[in-house]
């Protein structure tokens, strides 16, 4: 008589872990949190819907990209991110031209400005994300010193053409938020819990 010999059952395997996204500002967040993973961008239509909400905006763009991803890589875990400015009720995107950076900053100018930051995870069955505001109240600058600013900082893939790892600290008077990464473009404090819910735990 053959006897089987039980096999050892041991830990899950990690889950291949993907960012679904270009920017290099959340991937260098991400490498923080020392984890391995993959860069995939998605590449999908990032235009507003007609009376959509700036937060409901990010929130969806991060979901469609984790989702466009997703279908690519079905076991693997997939974030998607998207941030948003708004002042005033209006949307702020990245401004692609420094003549568009230098008219976004003059208009936002001694106003508060909310940067909605989300952030979406899916394993393609599973989907959970959430929105991390930060509303900074912007200083009064003259044309050229924002034109300097836009000159050295080149932060035309940033939205509302702020970096504020760099120099885009000095456009500011103050900040409030439940994340200081949020506004740099990816949610840490949200990233670990919404990742150790799909069972991918920091080392």
């Amino acid at each position: 008589m053959i006897h089987s010999m039980p096999t050892a059952s041991g830990p899950a395997p990690t889950p291949r872990l993907i960012l679904a996204s270009s920017s290099p500002y959340r991937r260098e967040l991400l490498k923080r949190l020392q984890l391995r993973f993959d860069v995939h961008p998605a590449n999908i239509d990032e235009s507003a819907q007609p009376g959509e909400e700036p937060a409901a905006l990010a929130g969806r763009l991060a979901g469609e990209k984790a989702r466009a991803i997703s279908a690519q890589y079905p076991r693997a875990v997939v974030i998607g991110s998207d941030q948003v400015v708004e002042c005033a009720g209006a949307s702020l995107g990245k401004p692609g031209s420094a003549v568009r950076a230098v008219e976004q900053l003059e208009d936002l100018q001694g106003r508060s400005v909310t940067f909605h930051t989300a952030i979406h995870v899916t394993d393609g069955v599973r989907e959970l994300g959430c929105t991390v505001p930060t509303v900074v109240r912007m200083r009064t600058l003259t044309r050229a010193q924002i034109e300097r600013y836009v000159e050295r900082e080149q932060a035309l893939d940033c939205a509302g053409a702020f970096k504020s790892e760099a120099l885009g600290i000095c456009l500011i008077e103050r900040l409030h938020s439940d994340d200081p990464t949020a506004l740099v473009g990816l949610p840490l404090i949200a990233t670990v819990d919404l990742l150790e819910a799909f069972g991918i735990a920091l080392p």
